[in-house]
């Protein structure tokens, strides 16, 4: 899968389209913010100059004192302007980044959804949900970063050149000076740092993976004693993520040292200077008051302006992968004008069909080059073969989660890809060989067969699938959560809920893939005639390496490398004595399915 090359304005035109519809929550920050910093950290320091320059004139004590009052009084009132617009900036703040991290995120989730089923084949789940957060995450910072620190700073500089022009030029030119080395130097070292940046946002992703699927697959590492092993793999990733993360702060480290030696730098030569224009009568006392409350201000300030710069690389570096994904086309989608699918007999046709896995489908070998097979209304189809000859794929071209690359795959004369996905799938029920279960509870997993359907309708499904004689066991019974991806329940009762799932949808077409392989005899006993019960006046196709769940199918398609090797029902293959007849007489006689694929092959 190829990556779209991301640059920083497309991740700012992603945010920007969730953040303007609240765009009236971030003028009011600005707002907040700006009047903050004219009204403590510009005015007030002048109200001060203005209290130590009149201490310094002396005359009538009364007089001073009704000066100094009133300066005092002033400097009050516009801390609490201050004060009452950093809170406005504050508040505003919260619903602003709250709803717009709530769009962004659900945007992403339900881009991720849309992807196929190659896309999340090829990517971890545990580095999609990293991504998603990280991508949410990075907004945050964004935000913060550029409404709370990059907007204030703007106007703390632009207002003391102003004031400091009004004073003494050269004292202004100082400050800008020292203003543009200090930027100049952070913006420098943080474009070293993007590059170590990139790689951690990288080593994190592969850590999260790495864990992910450990995790996820921690029976078969017990089982086949292979805890030594997945921790040294997972040792040399959590090392190369430390190395990495160590040159970063390394290199801020020395970033800081640098930018606080330039701080104190500059306030030593701005006094310096100050204490010669003072002898020569171009400042007051005063002014010294207002230069060390305005170099405080900036150097903080200034100080922030590099975690500033690399908080923005950051977040757009966490951001980066997501929007890459979310720049990434979809390999299915509908056409523009996708109609709604109509099944009224459930007739299926392969016609020509043409199909082939990896990057460069036309030198691969294709999975079916000049295909086709045609299923009448309500006719029950066994499709069996060998592994490699297509029967899964058979499925998932059907369900569309993969292309064709020519050739039609008609449903009532309709082509699939002439109609919406969701009206597709909507008609078609599928019961998979490894059903895979969500971490709710059994009412709302048999619910997802047809999530309007009322309990009774759920309860009645179950009991036609046989999930209740295991169910009524379990104290919740129907409030009982399963366990992520299904994992408390055993692989037979899973089966079962996703056959009272497919009942519960009574979709015109069933698609059974290996639907009986996890259940043992008494359990396949139980859910047959549930099978049968289900497949009456529906299009069904039924993948099975069992042939005796087949037997009584209306028709039995044998798979083979190069196509359709022999079709026909139980009885008339048997006659043929063909490659079905041998297949059926090896498992008859005990032969392992191992057996079959060697034949088959």
């Amino acid at each position: 899968m190829e990556k779209t090359r991301i640059t920083n304005w497309q991740i700012f035109k992603e945010y920007w389209g969730a953040a303007r519809k609240h765009s009236g929550f971030a003028l009011l920050i600005i707002l907040g913010m700006t009047t903050t910093v004219i009204m403590g950290n510009i005015v007030v320091p002048i109200m001060y100059k203005n209290f130590f320059d009149t201490l310094q004139i002396g005359g009538d004590i009364r007089i001073t004192v009704d000066l100094l009052t009133q300066i005092i009084l002033g400097i009050a009132v516009l801390n609490f302007v201050a004060w009452f617009s950093v809170r406005l900036a504050g508040f505003s703040l919260i619903p602003f980044e709250v709803k717009v991290m709530q769009e962004i995120r659900q945007k992403a989730f339900d881009y991720i959804l849309g992807h196929s089923f190659n896309f999340f084949s090829n990517n971890f789940t545990g580095s999609l949900v990293q991504k998603i957060n990280r991508f949410t995450r990075a907004f945050e910072k964004l935000s913060d970063r550029i409404l709370m620190d990059i907007v204030p700073l703007l106007v703390k500089v632009i207002g003391i050149t102003v004031v400091l022009i009004g004073v003494d030029y050269r004292l202004s030119i100082g400050v800008l000076v020292w203003i543009s080395m200090f930027c100049l130097i952070s913006y420098n070292f943080t474009k070293i740092k993007l590059k170590l940046d990139v790689k951690v946002a990288e080593m994190d992703s592969k850590v999260s993976a790495t864990l992910s699927d450990a995790i996820s697959n921690h029976n078969v590492i017990q089982s086949f004693t292979g805890v030594g092993a997945e921790s040294n793999t997972f040792r040399k990733v959590n090392t190369e993520y430390a190395k990495v993360s160590t040159k970063r702060w390394n290199l801020d480290e020395i970033t800081n040292a640098i930018q606080t030696a330039l701080n104190y730098t500059a306030e030593f030569f701005v006094f310096y200077f100050s204490i010669k224009f003072w002898l020569e009568g171009t400042i007051t006392t005063g002014t010294f008051v207002l230069l060390q409350a305005y170099i405080i201000g900036l150097g903080y300030s200034l100080w922030q302006f590099g975690r500033i710069v690399r908080d923005l690389y950051e977040a757009t570096t966490d951001a980066r992968e997501m929007v890459e994904i979310l720049h990434l086309p979809y390999d299915v989608k509908d056409i523009s004008n996708a109609k709604t699918l109509e099944v009224t007999s459930g007739a299926i046709e392969y016609k020509n069909i043409r199909f082939a896995f990896g990057r460069n489908k036309e030198k691969g070998r294709p999975v079916f080059n000049d295909f086709s097979l045609s299923i009448k209304p309500g006719e029950k189809v066994a499709i069996i073969g060998s592994s490699g000859a297509g029967k899964s794929t058979f499925v998932k071209l059907l369900l569309r989660l993969h292309d064709i690359e020519s050739g039609e795959i008609l449903i009532d004369g309709q082509n699939i890809q002439s109609v919406t996905q969701d009206s597709l799938r909507k008609n078609i029920s599928l019961v998979p060989q490894d059903p895979v279960l969500f971490h709710r509870t059994l009412m709302e997993n048999i619910r997802y067969g047809r999530r309007d359907a009322t309990n009774e309708e759920v309860i009645e499904a179950a009991k036609l699938a046989h999930c209740d004689i295991f169910i009524k066991e379990f104290p919740l019974q129907y409030d009982t959560f399963v366990g992520e991806r299904g994992i408390k329940l055993s692989g037979g009762e899973r089966q079962r809920v996703a056959i009272a799932r497919a009942l519960l949808k009574n979709a015109p077409i069933l698609v059974l893939d290996e639907a009986t392989s996890s259940l043992d005899s008494h359990s396949e006993s139980l859910i047959q005639d549930a099978l049968d019960t289900l497949m009456k006046g529906k299009t069904t196709i039924v993948i099975a390496h069992r042939l005796s769940t087949i037997r009584k199918m209306d028709r039995i398609v044998v798979l083979g490398k190069q196509g359709v090797i022999e079709e026909g029902d139980h009885e008339a293959l048997i006659r043929q004595n063909g490659t079905y007849a041998k297949l059926w007489n090896l498992q008859a006689g005990g032969f392992s399915d191992k057996s079959i694929e060697d034949l088959l092959g």
